[in-house]
């Protein structure tokens, strides 16, 4: 009870109390009228306290929810109500919903990360194949956990750890700097890569990149990134050593030490205007490596029958001596309402001393359609994953989306016989809500000079089915 509301009653019935002994005597017609009259006027003070305590109370809500909508206007419209958390400083936490819960105070943030994918399929085997790695395959394809925000200043950090192939290894994590269009990354990522390799692979139309990125061995490496963008033009740079598996002790062999020492350097160029309602992307890439050691134990070129979770190779180069890579490539995409297309060309040039240099190339195009009334979203010289207009439970189906692609890549050069490959894909994604996609693929792969049959042949089609579920936040 208020303990003004306490008092008052306190006191009343203390005057009653007061009142009791004198009740034993005889009461005149007066003193009746006196006790009567002071009762009242007890009850009417009493009446008085608490409506005037019910009007702050009132008051005070009033002012508190018109501080929440003040909160509430700071956040997208479709976020719910914001819940705060008392800290150290005059502002409080402010804890959102931005795919995951996110805790914002100030310029300081942090957002759990998550992803999990699950792959199955069939590669079928060529006639008088008795390759194991064909027919039906499954794998839980990645497992990610992680963490990202900002500390203040512009700095901000990224931590995520993977399971994949019975391994954990580090994905994303570094810590950054922003400040205008200038932006700074330190630790394991992607150097600069192609706009494929580039895009998150929650947000592909197809379940696997284009052939020639994992061929030519593209991958997270420990380095630097050095960001600029002004306008509809942005540059990037970066120095790489290698990736982090790669460096650690138990890769250095029997002779122990720091026997991993290849560098490479990157640069990308892209140049993404929008005109009208066309969002144009139009880049350039160029890379340099020094192999270093890992020469002595020879590089390989190669390439799965398009699934992941198959580990056979139809195409690839025997082991080469390769002292220095130096690649190259070109991208342009457009994406226009419903409508997007993309392709791109990678050149990869082996060199290898005093043998022969090598030349190795691969490319795509691909056309994609979304069935319901929504875009792919782009930014920062890459696809980003698509938010359904109507996703089921708000009057949808969510997002439904075809791409058709073509992946080309080619493994010969001189006296390196390789293979090559035509795929031809055909992908429908669903995704029913903004976090989780429903993948269907089929590919035609048509190959030359690919791995001898039984009778010989080096030249034949393999057909492939694949499913995948994903979620991520």
């Amino acid at each position: 009870m208020n303990p003004r509301i306490a008092a008052a009653t306190l006191a009343l019935f203390g005057s009653v109390a007061l009142a009791i002994p004198a009740a034993a005597q005889p009461l005149t017609p007066s003193d009746t009228e006196a006790l009567r009259t002071e009762i009242e006027s007890l009850r009417a003070r009493l009446d008085a306290l608490e409506k005037r305590l019910a009007g702050d109370s009132s008051a005070a809500a009033g002012a508190a929810a018109e501080a929440g909508s003040d909160i509430g206007s700071t956040s997208q419209a479709a976020s719910p109500p914001a819940a705060t958390a008392a800290s150290g400083n005059d502002t409080p936490a402010v804890i959102k919903w931005k795919g995951a819960a996110q805790i914002v105070e100030d310029d300081r943030s942090f957002k759990a990360k998550g992803r999990i994918q699950a792959d199955a399929g069939y590669v079928s085997q060529p006639d008088g194949s008795t390759d194991k790695g064909l027919g039906f395959v499954n794998e839980m394809r990645r497992i990610r956990l992680g963490a990202e925000g900002s500390i203040g200043s512009g700095v901000g950090y990224k931590l995520e750890l993977e399971l994949s192939d019975n391994s954990v290894d580090l994905v994303d994590t570094y810590i950054s700097y922003r400040t205008g269009g200038l932006q700074l990354r330190l630790g394991n990522q992607n150097p600069p890569w192609s706009l494929d390799e580039l895009t998150g692979d929650t947000a592909g139309n197809v379940m696997e990149r284009a052939a020639f990125t994992d061929a030519f061995n593209f991958e997270r490496r420990l380095g630097f990134v050095a960001q600029y963008e002004t306008g509809d033009l942005l540059t990037q740079a970066g120095v790489f050593t290698d990736d982090v598996s790669a460096l650690a002790n138990d890769s250095d062999g029997p002779s122990g030490g720091d026997e991993n020492n290849s560098y490479s350097l990157h640069g990308r160029l892209v140049y993404a205007p929008k005109i009208g309602k066309t969002q144009l992307h139009a880049g350039a890439s160029a890379h340099w490596r020094r192999l270093g050691r890992i020469t002595e134990d020879g590089v390989r070129y190669r390439q799965r029958p398009y699934l992941h979770a198959s580990n056979s190779r139809l195409i690839g180069t025997r082991s080469l001596l390769v002292e220095r890579e130096f690649g190259y490539g070109a991208e342009l995409a457009a994406v226009r309402g419903r409508w997007q297309t993309a392709g791109e060309v990678f050149v990869q040039k082996a060199i290898r001393g005093g043998l022969p240099d090598l030349t190795f190339w691969g490319g795509y195009a691909e056309l994609s359609y979304f069935l319901t009334n929504d875009t792919r979203t782009y930014k920062d010289g890459q696809f980003g994953s698509v938010a359904p207009s109507k996703p089921i439970g708000e009057g949808g189906p969510g997002s439904i989306q075809l791409t058709l692609r073509y992946d080309y890549l080619d493994l010969n050069d001189r006296t390196v016989i390789g293979g090559t490959q035509d795929g031809y894909i055909a992908a429908i994604i669903w995704s029913p809500l903004s976090n989780l996609r429903f993948n269907l693929n089929y590919a035609n792969l048509s190959y030359e000079d690919a791995v001898a049959l039984p009778s010989g042949d080096r030249s034949y089609d393999v057909q492939v089915l694949g499913t995948r579920f994903e979620f991520d936040f």
